[in-house]
């Protein structure tokens, strides 16, 4: 039977990703994509990036099999931006996913955000509809938690997870604790019917979220549907979190167990697709959100290898991601593509994967990297990356080249009370503690010889000049065609809260709604 199904496709597309280590799978009777992503995982947090640990076997495996993108990074330093931006193809400053209460500031979804995805985007579930795909997103969606923002009402057809990360416990008096949802209605609430011990670390949610999408997978192979899963487990996210079976097997910790029980989590995926006989048709992709949380480190943050400082700031150890591309039949095994990639290219290259133009009402920020996954000849080398911080440009990447802008880590009064992005990796005039606009003689590092980007190339140089003249036409001409979406991360209120999801009353589980009081979102960073 499985050999008869095979032969009925020519591709499914899977895509996993999660917070810090999240997935996304679906397939189609097109070619199908799988995407696995790891939120908040860092680049040096692989065996195949060199982990010296090598606790991670079956990603390491999964690019033997498939392509290594070295060179691949998130649309913004911080998770929900990021989200938005890989679903919607488009830059968060596009997308409005951001804030304008202050210059160049991260911004999220917690529970009090009054905004989320913007109804004016198209989402790639509602793109997949059209090929008749059925999508479905396991773990984390945090695009917003009001009803109007919810998975289900954004082109996914199926959700079992959370709105919001999984801080807590809370009282519920003051602040309710985040909501499991099954599709369109609460389970339970983390730290309650979902357990998390903070103490021990002990949590079975991600072996929950894996047989969440083994059975996903099992059922639309068996109906013979086409299907899209995005798979966002979020254990690798402070507070970590593992499963009994894993927890204190790792050489790294807490956090070390968590990455462990996710590769896992990967293995067994994969090894799903084969033995259902649709490994020819899945196509795979392993990224993440964002760069490791250094400040979470070293008991709960992961590591960003050579590269400079981690999560919230726009050096590369904030924004480039670990990336596998996995399809058996379809990608060379054990190759390494060097294309300047993000997690926007992943919208692009599913629709091409699955036969569907993109949306040509708009300007959309990814690429179809089927040329180089394929190996067909193509021309996308000199694409540039764009680095953004809230409402603020902050770098670009061209070739081997990166231009700075502007520098900021994070604030003198957040530095001197123990919030540092950049633990033991402070670079003079480079991690600055006070933003620093350098738009008329840009900082640059050749990435190829300094990924740390620890030594400026010098104005005076010949080098430095040329590199200029090709970087500013770039930055000029992205300004010019930039149209700001309506930013949505600018209100907060605490009668937004999760105090009383749809299908507390069956679970009574409902808490009172406190009086509407909305203010303006304070983003520290």
């Amino acid at each position: 039977r499985h050999s008869k199904l095979a032969n009925t496709r020519s591709s499914q597309i899977m895509l996993i990703l999660s917070t810090y280590a999240a997935l996304l799978c679906f397939g189609t009777l097109r070619p199908v994509n799988k995407l696995t992503s790891a939120l908040q995982m860092g680049w040096g947090d692989l065996g195949v990036f060199g982990q010296p640990s090598k606790e991670t076997p079956n990603l390491d495996a999964m690019a033997a099999q498939g392509m290594l993108f070295p060179d691949f990074y998130t649309a913004n330093p911080l998770c929900s931006p990021s989200r938005a931006a890989l679903l919607t193809g488009r830059l968060p400053v596009r997308n409005g996913f951001y804030t304008t209460n202050a210059h160049a500031r991260n911004a999220y979804t917690p529970q009090e955000i009054v905004g989320g995805i913007s109804q004016d985007e198209i989402l790639l579930p509602q793109m997949l509809k059209k090929k008749g795909y059925v999508s479905k997103i396991v773990g984390k969606w945090h695009l917003g938690h009001r009803p109007q923002y919810l998975p289900l009402e954004n082109g996914f057809d199926e959700w079992f997870g959370a709105p919001n990360c999984h801080f807590g416990p809370y009282n519920n008096s003051n602040r309710p604790n985040i909501p499991m949802y099954n599709d369109s209605e609460m389970l339970g609430r983390y730290y309650e019917e979902f357990k998390i011990d903070k103490k021990t670390g002990e949590s079975n949610l991600t072996q929950i979220y894996l047989l969440e999408g083994l059975d996903f997978i099992n059922r639309q192979t068996e109906a013979q549907r086409p299907f899209f899963l995005y798979w966002a487990a979020d254990a690798t996210h402070a507070p970590v979190y593992a499963s009994k079976r894993f927890l204190g097997k790792s050489q790294r910790g807490r956090y070390g167990d968590a990455v462990m029980e996710l590769d896992y989590s990967v293995g067994q995926i994969l090894s799903k697709l084969y033995s259902l006989g649709i490994e020819n048709n899945t196509f795979v992709f392993f990224t993440s959100d964002n760069g490791a949380a250094l400040i979470s480190a070293p008991d709960e943050g992961g590591s960003n290898g050579p590269f400079l400082c981690g999560k919230q700031t726009t050096f590369e150890g904030g924004m480039r991601e670990p990336a596998i591309a996995w399809w058996p039949g379809h990608i060379e095994e054990g190759t390494v593509s060097f294309q300047l990639a993000n997690v926007m290219d992943l919208f692009t290259t599913s629709l091409a994967l699955a036969g569907i133009s993109p949306p040509d009402d708009r300007i959309m920020d990814g690429l179809d990297l089927t040329p180089v996954l394929l190996n067909r000849p193509h021309t996308l080398h000199n694409r540039p990356i764009f680095y953004y911080r809230g409402n603020e440009l902050m770098a670009v990447r061209l070739g081997q080249y990166k231009a700075h802008y502007w520098t900021w880590s994070n604030s003198w009064m957040e530095f001197k009370n123990g919030i540092n992005f950049c633990p033991g990796q402070e670079v003079p005039g480079v991690t600055t503690h006070t933003q620093k606009e350098h738009t008329l003689q840009p900082i640059i590092f050749h990435l190829g010889r300094d990924p740390g980007e620890k030594f400026p190339i010098s104005v005076l140089t010949k080098e430095y000049l040329d590199v200029l003249s090709r970087i500013s036409p770039v930055v000029e001409q992205h300004k010019n065609n930039l149209v700001p979406g309506l930013p949505q991360l600018n209100m907060c209120d605490v009668a937004v809260m999760n105090w009383a999801p749809a299908g507390c009353e069956k679970l009574g589980k409902c808490l009172k709604v406190p009086k509407s009081d909305p203010w303006k979102c304070d983003w520290p960073h």
